[in-house]
């Protein structure tokens, strides 16, 4: 998956949690509550991983992936909780709940290439 695509997709995820988010908000209580934080942690993986794409250094890329990664299981998390309490039924967030799973494991991925890659380069530049 290239940058845009990963890009159009946290993008996607994001909408699916507003609408997600606006329908538990007009439940009040409990389900507001969590709708708040969804809606943060779930805008936030796009909103951060556009910030990674125009990083000014190594460094700082891997510093907003880990952000991303964090605010994807974050979102996970809340979803989890969602149903856990019975607020929402298991099966209107199987689709959102694995999303969700797999932009957690493709941001790790990434991470852990980055870093390897990273590793690999410097290591080659010792030896000249």
């Amino acid at each position: 998956m290239n940058k845009e695509e990963l890009k159009h997709r946290t993008h996607q995820f994001a909408l699916r949690i507003i609408h997600l988010s606006e329908k538990l908000i007009e439940k009040g209580g409990c389900a507001k509550i969590l709708a708040d934080q969804l809606l943060r942690s779930g805008t936030s993986v796009g909103a951060n991983y556009r910030a990674a794409c125009i990083a000014k250094s190594n460094n700082d890329f891997l510093n907003k992936l880990k952000i991303c990664e964090e605010e994807a299981d974050e979102t996970l998390y809340w979803l989890e909780l969602l149903t856990d309490t019975a607020l929402v039924r298991p099966e209107l967030l199987t689709d959102l709940t694995n999303e969700a799973r797999q932009l957690t494991a493709i941001l790790t991925a990434s991470i852990k290439t980055k870093r390897h890659n990273l590793t690999t380069a410097a290591k080659k530049n010792c030896k000249l």
